[in-house]
């Protein structure tokens, strides 16, 4: 979901309430399948998830977990034959206000050992993240921005060169798609912005971490139904973790509700899961927002 680039943001919390649908669809009957979920938003930083329900068709028995990077898993198999899976996640949640821009700190301060130590998983490279090294125009991005004043600087330069490479073009990739293949390609959604602005952050040493949620509109919309999508945006440390939005070139704030945090896509994809049985196919994915009175 995009909008228009700007660095304004929602100062004020917001309640919204989410309806996410979606599902797979089979060529042939699927005798057996187990799936997980992660549409769950987080209680934490302020937002404060005030109910949530999983619908799933054919009905299954829900289960949930927290994983490794704190999300909330849900669960389930599905044994009755079946050639449709529909599931339907539907969150009621408080959205703080945009916090205070923080200062940041020096460039030996994100690369003091305790830092580098304590966010080494948010440093390496992934799949999804790949190193800017065999990359010459990234590589030149990174070479250049390890000379300016602060990581703060950086990371704004960092957005600016992922913003000047790749135009938001939905379809353009896919969920598998990598940093440098985005990169290359020149077009992209959300997704393409958040990993490839990571892989610059990561080679810079600043420990920077792949966040999935939603994104409502810009502005208040009390009581109107926005139809958009799932989101994706970074967040970096610098004294502190800061969450900034790549593809719509903004800070941020009520807009953004944060479902889950990884190294990249693929530690928290909304769904997956496994079958037997015919070939499968998406069925699409529909995102409501509502915004409505605390």
């Amino acid at each position: 979901m995009t909008a228009e680039p700007t660095m304004d943001t929602p100062r004020v919390g917001r309640r919204l309430q989410i309806s996410h649908h979606t599902g797979y669809q089979y060529s042939a009957p699927v005798e057996a399948s187990f799936n997980e979920v992660r549409m769950t938003p987080i209680s934490e930083d302020g937002q404060v998830l005030l109910s949530h329900s999983l619908m799933v068709e054919p009905y299954a028995t829900v289960q949930t977990y927290t994983d490794y990077w704190g999300a909330l898993v849900e669960c389930f198999d599905v044994h009755t034959p079946h050639r449709m899976l529909q599931i339907t996640s539907v969150s009621t949640v408080d959205i703080p206000p945009m916090k205070e821009p923080k200062e940041g700190g020096s460039w030996h301060s994100v690369h003091s050992m305790e830092t580098q130590e304590r966010w080494a998983e948010y440093l390496t490279n992934t799949t999804y993240v790949d190193s800017p090294d065999e990359d010459p125009s990234r590589l030149a991005i990174v070479r250049e921005l390890r000379h300016v004043g602060s990581p703060a600087i950086a990371v704004r330069g960092a957005m600016e060169a992922v913003r000047s490479q790749i135009v938001y073009t939905p379809g353009a990739t896919t969920v598998s798609t990598t940093a440098g293949q985005a990169w290359a390609h020149g077009r992209g959604v959300c997704q393409d912005f958040t990993h490839a602005m990571l892989s610059i952050l990561r080679a810079l040493q600043i420990p920077a971490r792949y966040v999935s949620g939603y994104l409502h509109t810009e502005k208040a919309a009390m009581g109107m139904t926005v139809v958009g999508e799932s989101h994706a945006w970074v967040e970096y440390w610098d004294q502190g973790w800061i969450a900034v939005d790549p593809t719509n070139n903004r800070s941020v704030g009520a807009a953004h509700v944060v479902v889950a945090r990884g190294r990249d896509y693929g530690d928290l994809p909304p769904l997956k899961g496994i079958y037997a049985g015919g070939r499968s196919g998406a069925l699409g994915v529909t995102v409501e927002i509502t915004q409505i009175a605390n």
